[in-house]
């Protein structure tokens, strides 16, 4: 059986979320947040009682999962909000009122892409960034198949298509690649 690392061995999410240059009362949405909230507490604590996460997920028992980590830790800035993010128009979050979104490990599943870049710049502010992170095109021994997965090349052109700079490339991982777009 392969070892199968934790999240946070896997992506760093303080190091992802400033890579977005993340800061206090920010208004950020987690795409796709996934039943941890790997991203979205880190988020919540980094932007303070003036900020906002908004946790967004097509599945009612991730977004259950947020609300009650959320009670158990007293965390008061963060939202939950079902959605499909490949539905222009259907996340019930304020058009042009993101400052940072994450779209993390969220690509590869993505079936529609164009609608789902879409509503990402939609939902984000002028001035405003997205981060994208998703698996690296080489084999592990553990996630998506190789074939699944979007190349960074792909999600660059993918995004900057629809009006978006690309403000830069990093390391999100031993296993994922990192980009962080602008909206002007």
């Amino acid at each position: 059986m392969p070892f199968i690392p934790s999240t946070s061995e896997l992506i760093n999410a303080n190091f992802v979320l400033s890579q977005g240059e993340i800061r206090q009362g920010m208004k950020v949405a987690d795409l796709g947040c996934g039943t941890t909230g790997h991203f979205v507490f880190p988020a919540a604590e980094l932007i303070g009682k003036e900020g906002k996460v908004y946790a967004v997920d097509i599945q009612k028992g991730v977004l259950a999962a947020i609300e009650s980590r959320g009670r158990l830790e007293g965390v008061e800035n963060v939202e939950t909000v079902w959605s499909d993010i490949e539905r222009p128009g259907a996340t019930k979050i304020p058009e042009a009122s993101l400052d940072l979104t994450l779209l993390i490990n969220n690509l590869f599943v993505a079936k529609q892409r164009d609608n789902l870049a879409r509503e990402v710049i939609r939902l984000m502010a002028p001035g405003g960034r997205l981060v994208v992170a998703d698996w690296k095109m080489t084999q592990a021994p553990f996630g998506p198949p190789v074939q699944d997965r979007v190349p960074p090349e792909e999600a660059k052109k993918l995004f900057t298509a629809h009006g978006l700079g690309l403000e830069k490339e990093f390391e999100a991982g031993k296993y994922h690649y990192g980009l962080v777009f602008k909206k002007s």
